[in-house]
């Protein structure tokens, strides 16, 4: 089945830009986790959103995927042809089209470990604050018994007699436009130049096991959704005594049932009552850094937002300080004792709605100026 669109995985248009991309990949990415969400193929969802993701929010993969498509995003432009692509480099295109003597890739040279990816989710304080964690993954890791050869201890493996130990196999084909060398795998030794012939009891003659290893991890203060931590050399073990890959460790975050969080700015709504709107009130606000005393002035209108500075998220880069904003709400009371509809009605006789029309711009305001004379 063919790949969709990474844009049209987003939602966003090809235009986007960093923060419409980043936020559109929080909104779908809490939607589809599969912690959170019970739909129905909620999981593939999720791997869909969050490979459009890093692709589009890398400018260079996301030039080379608006150039070439999804062939580009992996890497299969025009950028060059790297030792991973199918073929091992110029060398080997050479010997491919005109059976040349390039270069050959020495199976038994040290290589490195693969990387690994785990996915983290942390409370919204948490993502905040930072802390020290550990994480469980599993690995593979080099065979303690027969040292990672694959071989029974006492014995050694034998060169493959069909690669004569390359692990590759070429095939001739005669063309009109001359002979044309295929290189492969050789099939025999899977690639690998050597024959075992009695097995590694422990590993089944991989030369590797499979385990679980507890690493130690520092999430820093201020990382935020979608974001992801390098942990150098805590990938799968080096082949052939290479060195271990990298450990990549990408970050979800739990909504929280009060605050929102865009960039290193936090925000908030704070309910108010008429009389706290209209008489003005000193009130509390909560923070996730404990609770902040805010003036709050006598004539507030419903949907002001007011900025406590430095009351944010870090900068995970350490460039200061997010805002917390709080925007308040005034709430109207569904439930009124006779007296408070008493009180109410004889405010409202003496002109409680009057007070209003001292704003020019206020809602009281425009709709008196509007039905004048009618």
């Amino acid at each position: 089945m063919s790949k969709r669109d990474y844009y049209e995985v987003l939602g966003v248009e090809k235009s986007a830009g960093k923060d419409d991309i980043r936020r559109a990949y929080r909104k779908l990415a809490r939607k589809y986790h599969p912690d959170v969400s019970k739909e129905e193929g909620a999981e593939e969802k999720f791997k869909e959103v969050k490979e459009a993701y890093e692709v589009l929010s890398d400018e260079q993969k996301r030039a080379q995927y608006d150039q070439f498509g999804h062939a580009g995003a992996q890497g299969q432009g025009f950028g060059g042809f790297g030792g991973s692509q199918d073929f091992g480099g110029f060398g080997d295109i050479f010997d491919m089209f005109f059976g040349g003597g390039g270069r050959r890739n020495d199976p038994n040279a040290p290589q490195q470990g693969a990387d690994l990816q785990y996915t983290i989710v942390l409370d919204f304080e948490e993502a905040i604050f930072g802390k020290e964690t550990e994480i469980k993954i599993p690995t593979e890791e080099e065979c303690k018994t027969c040292h990672g050869s694959g071989a029974k201890p006492g014995t050694q493996p034998s060169t493959c007699s069909h690669c004569h130990g390359t692990g590759q196999l070429n095939t001739e084909q005669n063309t009109p436009f001359g002979r044309i060398v295929n290189r492969r795998a050789c099939h025999y030794c899977q690639g690998t130049g050597k024959i075992i012939t009695d097995k590694c009891t422990t590993c089944s003659g991989s030369g590797r096991v499979k385990k679980h290893k507890t690493i130690k991890i520092s999430i820093p203060a201020g990382i935020d959704e979608g974001q992801q931590i390098r942990v150098s050399g805590k990938g799968e073990a080096g082949v052939n005594g290479g060195p271990p890959g990298d450990l990549y460790v990408v970050v979800n975050v739990r909504n929280h049932p009060i605050f929102e969080r865009d960039g290193d700015n936090i925000y908030c709504e704070y309910p108010l009552t008429f009389a706290q709107a209209a008489l003005g009130d000193d009130v509390e606000i909560p923070t996730v850094h404990g609770r902040v005393k805010l003036k709050i002035p006598a004539g507030t209108q419903t949907g002001k937002v007011f900025r406590l500075r430095g009351k944010g998220a870090p900068n995970v880069r350490g460039h200061g300080q997010g805002d917390q904003h709080v925007q308040v709400k005034v709430v109207t009371p569904a439930n009124l004792t006779d007296k408070q509809k008493e009180l109410l009605r004889e405010f409202n006789e003496l002109g409680g709605n009057e007070a209003a029309s001292e704003h020019d711009d206020s809602l009281f305001s425009r709709f008196k100026k509007a039905f004048k004379g009618d």
